[in-house]
């Protein structure tokens, strides 16, 4: 097997030169007769020079600029000096190819998520566009026909009026939560953390909720009856979350259909789950449904739903406990989103 050591190229490269020295020198001897002594050390003297030459070169050009593409892969840090020259020489140029191949990995991994982050940042401005193009458009149409005549007919100012309160208040909402998120990812707010009892904070919520239930005529309960459950936890966000888990189960569940809210004591948290059996999600579409305005179905009434931001809020507030939030989800039977909470 070949040796990849510099050391050894230039050994055998020296050995190689003297060979050849001697060769010339049995040669011109055959013709010229000298010393036997003469013949030996002429060769010899060659070997030293030679491999002297040799380690120069390497060691004074080509170990000098592996020794700085090494240093600028380690971004600047400096290589390990050592006393010996050729140990140094050769442990640099392993040093250097193992680190150049890490180095490369991880700039193939940067482009990728570069080109990621690009791709979603066009996506979520166009999504940012929709979502605000939809009650501009509709505010911007209901006073130019009130402005057109519609002013002074009783029934058509009142209803269009209201129409564009409406669209007034859902845009007022998808700007609110998006300012909101945006304090989340750059930390700008605090969680007040409390103890408090997840299940009465549940029953609450369902109570603000139920003017919400009567167009689909869904139901929405507990299991079971439940003890306290008392987790420590801020209070106003965990009361957000259940109420967008709960709304989107309604928006997005099927005429009669039924939400599940279900607590289950695990080690040192508090599971709950908010499950419906509604259309279900499919599988492709469940790594993204927690990002800002991401829809399952694109061609869904934006009008359907709140500002599609409600996911990603819930991600963030339940990250920013240390705990996760997760979502199964089976077609035609239904989804379930599940988060965890400290116990207290």
């Amino acid at each position: 097997m070949r040796s990849k050591k510099p050391i050894h190229i230039i050994f055998a490269g020296s050995v190689i030169f003297s060979l050849a020295t001697l060769v010339l020198i049995l040669i011109a001897n055959a013709y010229l007769p000298l010393a036997t002594l003469y013949i030996f050390l002429i060769p010899f003297a060659s070997f030293i020079l030679s491999f002297a030459i040799f380690f120069l070169v390497v060691e004074r050009f080509i170990h000098d600029k592996i020794k700085l593409i090494y240093r600028v892969i380690r971004r600047g840090n400096k290589i390990e000096e050592q006393r010996n020259p050729v140990s140094m020489m050769d442990n640099t140029i392993d040093k250097a190819v193992a680190e150049t191949k890490s180095w490369a990995e991880e700039r193939h991994k940067e482009i990728r998520k570069l080109k990621e982050q690009a791709n979603f940042r066009r996506e979520f401005l166009g999504n940012l566009a929709h979502e605000l193009k939809t009650p501009v458009f509709s505010i911007q149409g209901y006073i130019l026909t009130l402005l057109e005549g519609g002013l002074e007919d009783e029934k058509v100012n009142r209803k269009f009026l209201e129409r564009a309160s409406f669209a007034t208040e859902r845009m007022a909402a998808i700007l609110e939560d998006l300012d909101e998120i945006t304090k989340m990812e750059v930390n700008r707010y605090e969680l007040h953390l409390e103890k408090f009892d997840l299940v009465k904070l549940t029953k609450e919520v369902l109570d603000s909720t139920e003017e919400h239930r009567p167009e689909k005529d869904i139901n929405v309960q507990i299991d079971k009856s439940h003890d306290p459950i008392y987790v420590k936890a801020d209070k106003g966000k965990i009361s957000q979350v259940l109420t967008n888990l709960i709304l989107n189960s309604i928006n997005y569940g099927k005429n009669k259909g039924n939400t599940i809210i279900r607590f289950y004591p695990m080690d040192d948290v508090i599971m709950t789950e908010v499950a419906d059996d509604g259309p279900g999600i499919e599988e492709k579409n469940l790594p993204r449904l927690f990002e800002r305005f991401y829809r399952v179905e694109q061609s869904r009434n934006r009008n359907e739903g709140g500002s599609g931001l409600g996911l990603a809020i819930c991600k963030h507030i339940i990250e920013a406990h240390k705990q996760s939030i997760n979502v199964r989800s089976t077609i035609d039977v239904g989804s379930a989103f599940t988060f965890s909470l400290p116990k207290a």
